[in-house]
């Protein structure tokens, strides 16, 4: 829901700002100009992505599908330049430190919305695990489905089906013509992520679940008339779009992707990767910088796992410890409910642990679920998926069951602190529940910020009292190094020709990951540079401000209130990070020189 420009002017007050004598109107006059710059921007991305809207609970377009094509993105890119200028005529003297926040986070969002334009990254959406045909399969469970008109939205979007998929096609020869075009090697087995949804009863189709748990308001008539169309319209609109869909991919664009790995092969390739470091980071740093940063880490992270290998006294070198992990069946489950129960109970050891780290918790719940078995072959380890707080779904701890023998127990503890809480379901959460920041900041996600405090989250966990086993903190280390080690990985793909098996190596010699993660995140890494290099450059940071903390502040020092100075912005760069901290600092020593 949208909040009106009236309830934001009150709110504003709220953040701690001092009462203005009634002479200072350009305060208010300039909160109220870039109120309403928000408000123009969110309502033309509200027209543009019928999608999203509905996720905001936005039901007017509940019934569409995005329009995609060259001219769609340029004009969208004409509008955000619209935007830039009116952002640049803001004067910032006459903003409250909130409105300032917002004010820097929406002109580098704009900025990087012309940018991609510019450097033609709307060719280069699809990666190894992801896409917007995976986006798409998520709208029975985003959807509204209250009423018998909701269902009606819902089947006229699902006719929609085949001609988005047209357009997305359309796009995607357009970006085969002009040599935008993902490395070939890096969507082997792609096809699976439509395949799954090429059926040939529309019960196997997730687009047919919503007509199989109808309200209870519902007539039978009803009922029985919507179930009827649902399995006309799943089958010849849904089914029919992927299999349109899945016989391009597979005759046509898979067999013309480039043979190339870096981004730096493409047209004007090196710019659109330095682009992509600073988009990522939010740091004003050079490919040769990160990799000797990633150099670095992985020397020290490594200090620490021989350290650990000594304390368990096995006899043989780091490599044959290695070998130990990834082969010894104690350290693996038999079954994906083995696993998951493992998950349940770390995520549930946390949730005790939450209100000795934290001032605020968020309201929604979340779950712990396998990943989807369309998507599973190539996915990650486990993530983190959201939910609107409009509807009555939970977030998601996703954790991978396929192929049980690369999923090693050892790892399962940090990855569940990174997906789960103190990570992403709590950052994210609490960020969609800041009802007194503007609509943008509660969906804003920074790389950086998000993915530097997950793996800052997985740290936290030894505060906490977790990691009691040696194996699982070498788990814990095993994901430190892997993130260490993308930052030289990533910038050797992209940067200095580094071949596939060249990453995979990397990540198999330095980690305990096993083999089948490592090829399916080199691929990762492949199809979405600059990417993986936001999680150690953001943990890097926010390690430092807690440093810097607990120096200026020594006794003084809460971390309860050190996380809520990191979170209570939602997500923002590493450089707003810095001055929030900075201020955090200063207010605790002076609380009453504090002044918002």
């Amino acid at each position: 829901m949208k909040t009106p420009l009236f309830l934001i002017s009150i709110l504003s007050l709220m953040w701690g700002c001092s009462p203005q004598p009634k002479s200072e109107t350009p305060v208010q006059s300039e909160h109220d100009s870039l109120m309403a710059i928000f408000q123009e921007a969110s309502d033309f991305k509200t027209r543009e992505d019928p999608l999203e809207a509905s996720m905001k609970g936005i039901h007017e377009f509940d019934h569409l599908l995005p329009k995609v094509s060259v001219e769609d993105e340029e004009r969208r890119a004409e509008f955000a330049r619209s935007i830039l200028k009116k952002l640049g005529a803001i004067d910032r003297s006459a903003l409250n430190r909130q409105d300032d926040i917002s004010l820097q986070l929406f002109t580098r969002i704009t900025e990087r919305t012309i940018k991609k334009t510019e450097f033609k990254g709307y060719f280069l959406e699809m990666n190894a695990d992801s896409g917007f045909h995976i986006n798409l399969a998520g709208i029975p469970k985003n959807l509204r489905l209250k009423s018998p008109e909701d269902y009606e939205n819902y089947l006229k979007r699902l006719q929609a089906i085949p001609e988005y998929m047209n357009q997305n096609i359309a796009l995607l020869l357009e970006a085969m013509k002009q040599g935008f075009v993902q490395p070939k090697v890096a969507l082997l087995g792609y096809e699976k992520t439509i395949s799954a949804h090429v059926t040939d009863d529309p019960e196997k189709s997730v687009f047919y679940q919503p007509f199989t748990n109808f309200p209870s308001t519902f007539t039978e008539e009803e009922k029985q008339r919507l179930e009827k169309e649902g399995r006309e319209v799943v089958m010849s609109h849904a089914v029919a779009g992927y299999q349109t869909f899945l016989d391009f991919m597979v005759n046509t664009y898979l067999p013309n992707c480039r043979e190339t790995l870096g981004a730096s092969e493409l047209p004007n390739g090196k710019a659109y990767y330095q682009h992509l470091i600073e988009h990522f980071t939010t740091l004003n740093l050079t490919e040769d910088d990160i990799h000797q940063i990633g150099l670095k880490e992985v020397a020290r992270i490594r200090k620490e796992m021989d350290a650990i290998i000594e304390e368990v006294q096995f006899k043989g070198d780091f490599a044959a410890f290695l070998q130990f992990l990834r082969t010894d069946s104690q350290f693996y489950a038999k079954t994906g409910e083995e696993l998951l129960m493992k998950a349940a109970w770390y995520a549930k050891s946390m949730d005790a642990k939450l209100p000795s780290l934290f001032k605020h918790l968020p309201r929604q719940p979340y779950g712990v679920a396998p990943v989807p078995d369309h998507l599973a072959p190539k996915y990650t380890g486990g993530r983190y998926v959201g939910a609107s707080l409009e509807g009555t779904n939970p977030g998601y701890y996703w954790v991978n069951t396929y192929n049980l023998k690369s999923r090693p127990l050892y790892t399962q503890e940090a990855l569940t602190l990174h997906e789960g809480v103190p990570g992403h379901h709590l950052q994210i959460a609490l960020s969609k529940e800041m009802d007194d920041l503007p609509e943008f900041r509660r969906g804003y996600y920074s790389s950086a910020f998000g993915e530097g405090w997950g793996l800052y989250s997985e740290w936290l966990g030894l505060e906490a009292g977790f990691y009691t086993n040696p194996y699982n903190n070498f788990g814990r280390l095993t994901y430190e190094m892997w993130r260490a080690c993308r930052l030289v990985v990533d910038t050797g793909i992209h940067a200095k020709g580094w071949t596939r098996q060249q990453s995979i190596d990397y990540l198999a010699s330095n980690t305990a990951l096993s083999i089948h993660e490592c090829t399916t995140e080199t691929d990762r890494y492949i199809s979405w540079p600059g990417q993986a290099l936001s999680y150690k450059m953001g943990e890097i940071k926010i390690k430092e401000l807690r440093k810097k903390a607990e120096k200026d502040l020594g006794q003084q020092f809460d971390v309860r209130e050190f996380h809520h100075a990191i979170l209570k912005n939602g997500a923002v760069t590493l450089g707003i990070l810095e001055q929030e901290v900075e201020a955090y600092i200063q207010e605790a020593l002076s609380p009453e020189q504090a002044n918002p």
